[in-house]
């Protein structure tokens, strides 16, 4: 029996790595350089989840398919087109199936207005539209799409989920404790609606959205604000009534947009995929100057020591890895400055200061700047306070300066299913966060005190770091809810711009001339497919998690896009865009 395991366990191994090397080889031959040819158009595909950086394993997805679109890629691509001689113009796909927030569009709103300012034409293509495609459409150049397009253009609104029915029925207590009134994360256990200063806050949030819209609208569309709310009136829209009304220019199948932009000796387009122009070395397109600029990445939930995937939490943000990669840009000579990236709606408190404190470490010896990208909120604000500058796109969610914490009680839970406990304890508080009875009286006081008391430290930190008292700062806090503009007026935040503009203050900070050109790496670094496999259980291990999790993200969510679809209408999931 013994031998027969091992033979069974030995043929395992070796069917799994024939299969990585067999994987391997199909990646080399798929990733192989072809030729850039004179003319050629960069075509930008945007479909499912954009995120902020390459996640961890993201390696074995391209092996796999389903490699994961990272705005830093779009971006460096066409900064690249805007200068490559070889480049003609942009075709920009779409789809309302685009997952991607305020600030990501409008950090592709403004890379792809520097292309248009390069002389190169900008064209939309969208098979579908909604309120995310028309505002990212309305920077280009012209705006197509095919006769039988799903377009749905209407107005915003925000929906919570509340399951506090449900622990009742279940008996499961909540025995929470927010900081404070605005702090609604936690109305999803508590409460079964939201609480008027939730639905203050959402409104004054849906209110700077409803009037960055207005505004790329007016400017890039010619639309004002009765136009665009005789549209939403409408809402559902043929690609005909679309043209009519402004949001496209023209109903276009692919192949004849192809055919109009193809020079007359061609048989076929010459274009230029986003994946084999990423492989473009920036220095090849005189990208490159003497200082360096390193960009560290940092997103996703903020928990635990590594960077790493889960297939429940999606990607994760560990202190260890933040800081270990702010500490190689800090011992790296030839680093100018810092732009910390953060892309994060929080998580746990104690890695939050573990990597903001390394932030402000390092902003002792070399210029640190902030960049905000569609959240960086609660512990994504935590770990940006202490930064040399922050810079927020106008549509950034920040602040949310405020804590939840506590504790489910469970016992009325496990007595439907019969199932009994019993302890032993020394000493008082024995029992304090026992997931089987509530807060005593005494435990609960001791409990909000050092709540409190760890909030308001926190609290003193941020005020004393902005340049506000106390007081100032708690005005702004309490679990409040900002836009960028709105954090920029309030103190909260020094500039309003995307990466091109942290980059810009970081230069401005290391005394760089504006005119002089940087060069800009990214930590952490991407792996490729041979330091994946020959890198241990925990490259793996991400790797793994990584294609569990895309699967989770994006084919069960295109399933739920595509059983949500209505008539001949696609419906998206409800959010603010």
């Amino acid at each position: 029996m013994k031998g027969f395991w091992n033979a069974f366990f030995g043929t395992l191994v070796a069917v799994v790595v024939l299969v990585f090397v067999i994987s391997g080889v199909v990646y080399w031959k798929i990733n192989e350089q072809s030729k850039i040819e004179k003319h050629s158009y960069l075509v930008i595909d945007l479909y499912g989840s954009i995120l902020e950086y390459t996640p961890p394993g993201d390696i074995m997805s391209k092996v796999m398919g389903g490699e994961a679109e990272t705005l830093q890629r779009i971006l460096d691509n066409l900064e690249k087109a805007s200068v490559d001689d070889r480049i003609e113009g942009v075709i920009v796909k779409m789809s309302s199936n685009v997952h991607a927030g305020g600030a990501m569009l409008g950090e592709m709103r403004g890379a792809i207005r520097k292309v248009r300012e390069a002389g190169k034409k900008v064209y939309g293509f969208a098979d579908s539209m909604n309120r995310s495609t028309v505002y990212l459409a309305a920077a280009c150049d012209s705006v197509f799409a095919p006769r039988d397009a799903y377009i749905d253009f209407r107005g915003f609104g925000a929906t919570t989920t509340h399951v506090r029915g449900t622990l009742d029925k279940l008996g499961i207590k909540p025995n929470l404790h927010k900081i404070k009134d605005y702090k609604s994360a936690a109305e999803v256990i508590l409460r079964e609606d939201l609480s008027p200063e939730a639905k203050e806050n959402l409104g004054w949030v849906l209110d700077e959205v409803w009037e960055n819209m207005m505004s790329v609208l007016r400017e890039d569309r010619g639309l004002n604000e009765d136009d665009v709310l005789a549209l939403m009136r409408h809402a559902a829209f043929t690609s005909e009534e679309a043209r009519e009304g402004g949001l496209i220019d023209e109903v276009l199948y692919w192949d004849e947009l192809e055919n109009r932009l193809m020079r007359e000796d061609d048989d076929e387009l010459r274009t230029v995929s986003q994946g084999r122009y990423a492989d473009e070395a920036r220095e090849d397109l005189d990208l490159k100057g003497k200082k360096t600029i390193a960009v560290v990445h940092a997103q996703g939930l903020i928990a635990g020591r590594q960077n790493k995937i889960d297939p429940l939490f999606g990607i994760m943000m560990g202190h260890e890895t933040i800081v270990r990669e702010l500490r190689r840009t800090l011992e790296d000579e030839d680093v100018a400055a810092i732009v910390f990236r953060v892309d994060s709606g929080g998580g746990d408190a104690l890695t939050s200061d573990l990597i903001g404190h390394q932030v402000e470490v390092t902003s002792h010896e070399k210029p640190v700047v902030v960049s905000m990208v569609d959240v960086a909120a609660s512990g994504g604000y935590h770990i940006a306070y202490r930064a040399s500058k922050i810079v927020a796109d106008p549509m950034t969610l920040t602040g949310s300066i405020g804590s939840i914490s506590g504790k489910l009680n469970i016992r009325g839970f496990h007595d439907k299913l019969g199932i009994t406990h019993d302890c032993v304890t020394r000493g008082p508080m024995a029992l304090m966060w026992s997931s089987y009875q509530d807060f005593t009286d005494e435990e609960r006081k001791r409990f909000e005190q050092n709540h409190w008391d760890g909030f308001n430290t926190w609290l003193a930190d941020i005020a004393d770091h902005r340049g506000m008292t106390f007081e100032e700062a708690e005005k702004l806090a309490h679990g409040r809810v900002w836009m960028g503009t709105q954090a920029k007026a309030n103190g909260l935040v020094d500039e309003l711009g995307g990466l091109d503009k942290a980059i810009e203050v970081a230069k401005q900070l290391a005394e760089i001339p504006e005119d002089e050109k940087v060069t800009i790496v990214h930590y952490p670094e991407e792996q490729g497919f041979v330091e994946t496999v020959l890198g241990g259980g925990g490259d793996m291990t991400a790797a793994v998690r990584y294609l569990i999790y895309r699967f989770i993200r994006d084919d069960l969510a295109e399933t739920w896009h595509m059983i949500g679809q209505r008539n001949m209408y696609m419906m998206e999931p409800v959010d603010i865009w």
